[in-house]
């Protein structure tokens, strides 16, 4: 609207927006039908008489630099000290209108101003929000995938000539004959399909790809021996006695050949290692370890020592294969971990972990884009700081009691984190890069990086779920919107108390199934896996005949009463409350009264504006009436008098004026009332547009819309009535609301300023009021009773009380 405005400013125009603005937010509602009134000015205002206040902030092409001829003694230029009061005040109002929330703003009685502050929080947010979604997916590409389950295939799923993949090793055996066949081939690629020789020297490209970074390494940690007792039965048989892994337990002696890193025990911090999570415990980053080397006949004669001087033994807890590749094309590392572990009972238990990340992060147009939507996301988040510090400072310790402002601090504290942790890796991968450029046959140790880089990028999946789930805190205004966030709240209690019944039946079966099915059945072997299995039968997802297997009896039994209980029972119980507690909050709203909704803001913005125009093209008319009364030269006294009789104030009239007397000579001659008349018809040609347009799409809107049935009940008795006579109505009761509003402040500061204070005074006021009257054009009479009678030039009829008589108006006062 506001497009249109600029593109159709008329004349006299300036004062037009202030005057609308100036009665309230509210100033198109009805306000003998929405509620009380708003508060009277504290100066006069009309729509013809604007008051000095507005006068310095007016935007008018027609305002003049200097005191021309036609300058009043009322227009006169504000003080230094208000000056710096004004500007101190703007610094305030653009502070609070920047960072302004329904929690520093003052809503509790102002429906319309909530509604507005959450609609301005909303665009904001959603704007950030966007931000933070291009950042998270342009971190991510389908590619990722790809490239991970290719690497998947070729180290994890292939297998050798002896049939053996890296999933079906059981034994120590089969890790020997897995990394000398599958793990070798798929590692070092020297020839292409038809068995011609790659150009690429010693440097491995697997897949044609994927480059080696560096050389792979082998580690292993192992078990001292006499590190479990065993039986004095047992002791003349079993000699050896090597417990499940233990940090306290790891042997840190040198064995088989000594010399050298793979039969030398290095602590974590010599190696620069990390602790692994594997699917039996979790591990140090600690042992011996052996790097291959950069060609595949090397590795193999590696390999083959550590076979023959038997690197693997009894004391052998786990094993790791640790290697990098580094795509160019779609500028993606895959880091890649192989792990064996050989559980105290035998045998092998094979794992692996293959991390796809995007450590390099600026090379492509789109990363400079995502570059620049960073730099965005961190002024987002410095402006969410500041807003939470001025809601903290206001509400303090209340503050903590909304969960909306508890998510909005873990949204920025994980915000700040992720900005601290890019900074790092980028420094980070820089200098690890340029280490191994330098020093192409170590191992590259990119394990480091991957972890927090995946980290990184589950934080901010979290936080990105987190940003999401914080648009109901500006989307409930709304009644439909808010029934959830009413319905969870009601029933959190009943939820609560329910929660704690479920979960001791829930828990019960879960140690039943624990102890009767843990060692025959893989989803309940722990206690974890019980927790998880019952939440999986829930959902209907079980296996009946794993169960049924592991115990004939009690199989069947658990299985029946848990479905019956907890799916059947506590299940539909919780559901219920829930139910229940919807219905109640939805007859609620429904029975509530029709708050202040978006549309409603809307359309008073709509007829807001559209009275703005029809104002605009009524002044432009009254000039273009004034130009017609007169003959040949136009003087600035008889423009003056003409335009004062339909009601316009002296600077409007000496600003349009002034616009046109070229020559300073307060006359307009035929040239320059022939431009002022082509500029005149313009406009007002511009304003007609923009008004039949705003006509048309309010008229097609009121077509558009379904009339309910309350609305139709509502409306029954009403009589219609024309559209432009509605809003020449409109019109109207706004001249007259504005006009009554200042007349009755200015008698009431007038009455208090003469010092009206007791009712026995009430001649002696009298008196005085007669004189201030007279002087502003106002009459009185005193009635029988003792009150003031106040009778305004324009036939307005003021009721004022005052502390020492009561002001009111009767029949028996005319104009």
């Amino acid at each position: 609207m506001k497009c249109l405005n600029n593109r159709a400013d008329s004349h006299l125009t300036g004062q037009v927006e202030h005057e609308l603005d100036s009665v309230g937010n509210g100033a198109w509602v009805n306000q003998g039908y929405s509620g009380s009134p708003p508060p009277l000015p504290r100066v006069v205002s009309t729509i013809y008489n604007p008051q000095p206040l507005f006068q310095g902030s007016m935007d008018s092409i027609y305002k003049l630099d200097t005191p021309g001829p036609f300058h009043h003694p009322a227009e006169e230029p504000p003080s230094t000290e208000k000056g710096l009061v004004k500007k101190q005040r703007g610094c305030c109002s653009f502070i609070k209108g920047l960072w302004g929330t329904t929690l520093t703003e003052n809503i509790s009685n102002n429906r319309e101003l909530f509604v507005r502050t959450t609609l301005r929080e909303l665009l904001v947010y959603l704007v950030f929000l966007v931000d933070i979604c291009l950042l998270t997916y342009g971190m991510t590409s389908s590619s990722t995938y790809y490239y991970t389950k290719a690497m998947t295939d070729l180290f994890v799923n292939t297998a050798g000539e002896s049939g053996v993949r890296f999933q079906s090793i059981g034994t120590m055996a089969d890790f020997w004959t897995y990394a000398q066949g599958p793990l070798l081939d798929g590692l070092y690629w020297t020839k292409w399909y038809n068995n011609q020789t790659l150009d690429s020297g010693d440097q491995s490209f697997i897949y044609y790809e994927n480059m080696l970074l560096g050389v792979p390494r082998m580690r292993q940690i192992k078990i001292k021996n006499n590190s479990c007792k065993v039986h004095n039965d047992f002791q003349d048989e079993i000699t050896a006695c090597y417990g499940v892994y233990n940090e306290k337990k790891e042997d840190d002696l040198s064995f088989g050949l000594i010399n050298g890193s793979a039969w030398t025990y290095h602590t974590e911090k010599e190696i620069k290692g990390s602790s692994h999570w594997g699917l039996l415990t979790t591990y140090s980053g600690a042992g011996y370890y052996q790097d291959l080397s950069r060609t595949k006949e090397e590795s193999a004669l590696i390999l083959m020592e550590l076979v023959d001087n038997l690197w693997l033994d009894r004391g052998t807890r786990v094993v790791f294969i640790d290697f990098s590749t580094y795509n160019a094309n779609i500028n993606m590392f895959c880091i890649i971990r192989l792990v064996v572990e050989f559980p105290a009972t035998g045998g092998a238990i094979p794992s692996y972990q293959i991390r796809t990340v995007k450590l390099i992060r600026y090379i492509t147009n789109w990363d400079y884009f995502i570059l620049g939507c960073e730099m965005v996301f961190c002024l987002f988040i410095l402006y969410y700081i500041v807003e939470e510090i001025l809601e903290l400072r206001i509400h303090k310790c209340s503050y903590f009691k909304s969960i909306w402002n508890i998510l909005d601090i873990v949204v920025i504290m994980l915000a700040i984190v992720a900005i601290i942790f890019n900074i790092f890796r980028t420094v980070k991968v820089d200098k690890l890069l340029g280490k191994l450029l330098e020093q192409p046959d170590i191992y590259a140790d990119f394990e480091f990086l991957a972890f927090w880089q995946m980290q990184y990028n589950n934080m901010n999946a979290v936080n990105l779920f987190f940003a999401w789930i914080k648009i109901f805190k500006y989307i409930s205004f709304n009644k439909t919107m808010t029934q959830l966030s009413s319905t969870l709240g009601r029933c959190a209690k009943d939820i609560l108390g329910f929660a704690i019944m479920f979960f001791i039946v829930f828990f019960a079966y879960a140690q039943l199934g624990y102890l009767l099915f843990g060692m025959e059945v893989e989803s309940f072997s722990t206690f974890v896996k019980c927790i998880f299995t019952q939440f999986r039968i829930i959902l209907g997802d079980f296996d009946y005949d794993a169960i049924d297997r592991a115990n004939r009896v009690l199989g069947p039994i658990y299985f029946v009463t848990y479905v019956f209980f907890v799916f059947f029972v506590l299940l539909n119980m919780f559901l219920a409350i829930i139910n229940d507690t919807y219905s109640e909050v939805k007859e609620e709203l429904s029975s509530q009264k029709d708050e202040l909704q978006i549309t409603d803001i809307i359309k008073q913005s709509y007829m807001k504006t559209f009275m703005k125009l029809k104002l605009k093209k009524e002044k432009i008319s009254d000039v273009q009436k004034a130009l017609r009364s007169g003959s040949g030269e136009i003087e600035f006294k008889d423009f003056r008098e003409t335009l004062k009789e339909m009601g316009h104030a002296d600077h409007e009239i000496s600003a349009a004026f002034s616009r046109f007397d070229r020559d300073g000579n307060q006359i307009l001659d035929e040239d320059e009332q022939e431009k002022m008349k082509i500029e005149l018809e313009e406009k007002r040609d511009a304003l007609s547009t923009e008004l039949n347009n705003l006509g048309m799409n309010y008229g097609k809107e009121l077509m558009e819309k379904p009339v309910t049935s309350s609305e139709q009940k509502n409306h029954s008795n009403q009589t219609s009535v024309d559209r432009e006579q509605f809003l020449r109505l409109t019109r109207q009761v706004l001249h007259l609301e504005t006009s009554v509003a200042g007349i009755t402040t200015r008698i009431e500061l007038i009455m208090e300023k003469l010092g009206l204070q007791e009712k026995a005074k009430g001649n002696k006021t009298a008196g005085k009021l007669s004189e201030v009257s007279m002087e502003i054009g106002y009459s009185y009479e005193t009635a029988s009773d003792g009150s003031v009678l106040v009778c305004v030039d324009r036939g307005m009829k003021a009721e004022l009380l005052s502390r020492g008589s009561t002001v009111r108006s009767s029949n028996d006062c005319h104009m």
